[in-house]
């Protein structure tokens, strides 16, 4: 029976000695019944304890498909041109019940990692950087540093405290969330079609973010320098709400194409869909006055606020009140900006500094940055951090993400329906602990969408450089004697 179930009610035969037997003729016989149906009473697993976290790695955590991904193709084969070692240069912290930081561990396969991660039992998995040799014993050589780490990009809602009416801190709902949805669709867009890139893994931080992997071998081995660089294509916002200093500067007379196609198809459909009237921003007093500070002729921003105070363009019954001022705004600016230069790019850089992916830009330049594993659970929410498909990002929900409780709970009831004592003998043909919860989906999805394509290309990578050096080594002059 299920742990944490309880048992009521024991099979009997009834007879008509038994009070509960109606005083009929069918009644006077013994009459033998099917053993009644248990019912099963289940004490629902709550929160979260290193306790459930135990039952978590012994059960579900994908370690097989961690151990895939992390690879890169280098897995046990004859192939002359796989590097064995190469998982086992890769660095894993964890962090352990207490604070404790467990920093250079290092795996050989995936069976050595589970055995150590369920025997410590971490509240937390960093994924760190390849080394040149085994972190785990670094000290036994003269040289150690990095040599391949994913491009990775970190957003976080806290950074958009200043555009949120609906929550701040730590908390997300469905009115703020848009914003990560927003920084999902622009920076795939750009990895992909401006710089190149094909394996990208989303990943939601389990709690008010997400996480962006770039595992292109290329990505992988980017210098520092080179990493810094794409973060500066990127950068287009900067400064924070205490920052007086205009937090997007757009310049020239065209936009460039990154920024100019980024506004089209994303900002500022979301801008006037979402953002705007979800957040309130021009019906909030507080918020009005941040976002006409934005417009960089003062008495034209004080005239359009004396507009709205004074009761003048009012949204019709089936307008929002942001979108009819927002149009107000925009006849207005367009307006003004034959006459005064300084307009020139002032609505765009609204939106930009609403919407567009506020990056935190130190965790991407640097290799040696630790960032937290796909599939961990967060201590704070109970949430696993699962995959985020890109393609489908508007469809996701933070608030239905499995949880380490409702995980548990899910292969408890499938454990009480089916492992029933007569049928223990069947128990091998019964679907693995992950496949009977909703995590088999994410993980479906991180196989489908990401690590299939991803290492049939290592693979084919791998094969092309072989026959590469031996082609160069065939071309290669041979000496007479």
């Amino acid at each position: 029976m299920a742990p944490g179930a309880i048992e009521h009610g024991p099979s009997a035969k009834r007879t008509r000695h038994d009070p509960d037997i109606d005083s009929t003729p069918a009644a006077d016989m013994e009459v033998d019944e099917a053993p009644a149906k248990r019912d099963v009473v289940y004490e629902d697993f709550e929160g979260y304890s290193p306790q459930l976290m135990q039952q978590f790695y012994r059960r579900l955590f994908p370690f097989p498909e961690m151990v895939r991904w992390l690879s890169y193709g280098h897995k046990k084969n004859p192939h002359p041109m796989y590097d064995e070692n190469y998982l086992q240069r890769r660095e894993i912290s964890m962090t352990l019940d207490g604070d404790i930081f467990v920093r250079y561990q290092s795996f050989k396969n995936a069976d050595e990692m589970a055995k150590t991660i369920r025997a410590r039992n971490p509240l937390k998995i960093d994924i760190g950087a390849v080394f040149n040799v085994d972190p785990a014993k670094r000290n036994a050589y003269s040289s150690f540093g990095a040599v391949e780490r994913e491009l990775v990009f970190d957003v976080d809602m806290t950074d958009y405290d200043d555009v949120r009416t609906c929550c701040t801190g730590a908390d997300i709902c469905k009115d703020c969330w848009p914003l990560m949805t927003i920084a999902i669709k622009v920076v795939d867009h750009i990895l992909r079609e401006d710089l190149g890139y094909q394996h990208i893994l989303w990943v939601y931080s389990g709690r008010r973010g997400v996480h962006c992997w770039v595992c292109d071998e290329k990505a992988r081995k980017l210098t520092n320098e080179q990493r810094g660089a794409i973060t500066d294509y990127l950068k287009v916002y900067k400064g924070s709400e205490n920052n007086k200093e205009k937090k997007v500067s757009l310049q020239g007379s065209v936009l460039h194409p990154m920024l100019s196609r980024a506004y089209r198809e994303v900002l500022l459909p979301a801008f006037l869909d979402q953002v705007l009237p979800r957040q309130n921003l021009l019906v909030n007093e507080t918020q009005i006055d941040t976002l006409l500070a934005m417009i960089p002729d003062e008495e034209l921003a004080e005239e359009v606020k004396a507009k709205w105070r004074n009761g003048g363009r009012r949204a019709s019954a089936h307008e929002d009140e942001n979108l009819a001022r927002w149009k107000d705004l925009e006849k207005i600016v367009i307006r003004e900006k034959k006459r005064n230069i300084r307009l020139g790019h002032c609505l765009e850089e609204i939106v930009f500094a609403y919407t567009y992916p506020r990056l935190d830009l130190e965790v991407s330049k640097h290799m040696n940055h630790l960032l937290k594993a796909p599939f961990c659970v967060h201590p704070k929410t109970g949430k696993v951090c699962v995959p985020i498909d890109p393609a489908d990002c508007d469809n996701f929900d933070p608030m239905g993400v499995p949880t380490l409780a409702s995980l548990l709970n899910e292969v408890q009831r499938f454990r009480g329906d089916l492992r029933e004592p007569a049928e223990e003998a069947a128990e091998a043909a019964l679907p693995t602990d992950l496949d009977k919860t909703s995590l088999k989906e994410a993980v479906q999805l991180f196989r489908t969408t990401f690590l299939d394509d991803l290492e049939a290309d290592c693979k084919s990578d791998i094969e092309r450089a072989y026959r590469a050096k031996k082609d160069e080594l065939a071309s290669r002059p041979t000496t007479g004697w």
